[in-house]
């Protein structure tokens, strides 16, 4: 790695680091220790959701136009604000707002960050970067949010204070080490040949890539599959119908950042050898198991013991599967943006991640506490669907953009045929 990639990386770790400290204590820091009840709760968690659809499609026209770096730089000072003033917000209107802001920072960060681990990478160093992005976005939550629970305290709303304080502080953070990166030129959208300058133009282009639109689809049902149910639905389904404790859904948790932080580099080096297409569907087949493992832990008549082993097991089968998509489904974004475009395509699969995010814990949540078998059976079949999606879209990928290992070979070298204009066909 380059001197700016290692920044990068130390600038995902300390981002992660930070929302680790307050992310799994957001709702019981407005709900209880604030006293302004679950309904504002569950309201600030919806303005995350709000505040990132929002400002995500200018995420993209502005990396586009300005860079990531200033882009990125702009949504820490934002983030830090936010989360400065939540710490210290006593009503619903300030606690809103805040959110607000702390949110649409946290949403530009995630293209932004993506953007610049593109420009410092090739394609054949991309997988490896994107997966110790993952990796140590992982720990650092983590480690985050281990500290962060020996922190806090119910009875003194200061503890709170001071774990906002420190989640802004590590923004602040951030922000002097970014500015010490030093970015290699990446074209920009008016600087690229036969390119308007038009964003809009942009938008329609990015429409027009049907590989990327597939990439889109399938990308919404991986995220509404599995990231939409962590913290919702399954965690719903496992205290209602396995009957586990709120500790064991604690350790399921850890046992799915564990299994991430342990094997992601093992699996990087089955998943570089391989189409990254046939690697998404054994993702789906991997994640379909996970659900039939949960399906034995809520719906059989083992011991409670046993259920909770299921569980456990699940969330880790879960993990097995982020570690094999992280070097592979964001590289493949990058691959299919055409030059100076990579901060319109990385937005616009935040856009649709953000999306997942929204409705799956809408549509998983009350699948997940009363309608046992359904919720089961219809994320088990999403899996399946992932598998095949993943399939169909490997039929609109070049060879190198699909396994990427083959642009090294001499046959791929000699045909004189580039991943760029066959890109643009696809």
């Amino acid at each position: 790695m380059g001197a700016a990639m290692r920044r990068i990386h130390v600038g995902n770790a300390l981002s992660a680091f930070g929302l680790g400290f307050t992310v799994p204590y957001l709702y019981v820091y407005v709900a209880q220790v604030r006293a302004l009840g679950a309904v504002t709760a569950g309201l600030v968690l919806a303005v995350f959701a709000m505040a990132a659809l929002v400002v995500l499609p200018f995420a993209g026209r502005a990396i586009v136009r300005r860079g990531p770096l200033p882009v990125l730089l702009a949504a820490l000072v934002t983030a830090a604000l936010g989360a400065l003033s939540l710490g210290l917000a006593g009503s619903a209107t300030t606690v809103l707002l805040s959110a607000a802001a702390l949110g649409a920072g946290q949403a530009v960060m995630q293209p932004a960050l993506a953007t610049m681990i593109v420009d410092c990478s090739t394609a054949r160093t991309r997988s490896r970067a994107f997966a110790t992005q993952f990796f140590l976005q992982n720990l650092g939550l983590g480690v985050g949010g281990l500290i962060g629970g020996h922190l806090v305290d119910t009875t003194r709303v200061s503890s709170f204070t001071l774990l906002f304080a420190i989640e802004a502080a590590m923004f602040l953070v951030l922000v002097v080490v970014m500015v010490t990166v030093r970015m290699p030129h990446s074209p920009r959208i008016a600087e690229v040949p036969g390119r308007s300058g038009s964003v809009r133009g942009g938008w329609r282009q990015l429409l027009g890539n049907r590989a990327m639109v597939q990439l889109c689809v399938l990308g919404f049902v991986l995220f509404f599959a599995c990231y939409g149910q962590f913290e919702s639905g399954l965690s719903a389904y496992g205290v209602e119908a396995a009957g586990i404790s709120t500790s064991a859904l604690g350790s399921a948790l850890a046992a799915n950042t564990a299994v991430i932080v342990v094997a992601q580099f093992a699996v990087l080096r089955f998943v570089e050898r391989r189409r990254r297409s046939r690697v998404i569907a054994s993702v789906g087949l991997i994640w379909a198991l996970a659900w039939g493992v949960a399906g034995c832990a809520g719906l059989g008549h083992g011991s409670r013991e046993m259920a909770t082993a299921a569980f456990i097991s699940t969330y880790a089968l879960f993990g097995l599967g982020e570690a094999m998509l992280s070097p592979t489904v964001a590289p493949l974004v990058a691959d299919l943006a055409p030059a100076g475009m990579a901060g319109q395509y990385n937005s616009a699969f935040a856009l649709v991640k953000q999306l997942a995010l929204a409705v799956g814990p809408a549509v998983g949540g009350p699948m997940g506490a009363s309608l046992h078998a359904p919720y089961i059976v219809t994320f088990l079949l999403f899996s399946l669907g992932i598998s095949v999606l993943a399939l169909r879209l490997g039929r609109h990928l070049t060879d190198v953009q699909d396994k990427p290992a083959l642009a090294n070979s001499r046959v791929v070298a000699g045909s004189g045929a580039s991943a760029e204009p066959m890109a643009a066909q696809a």
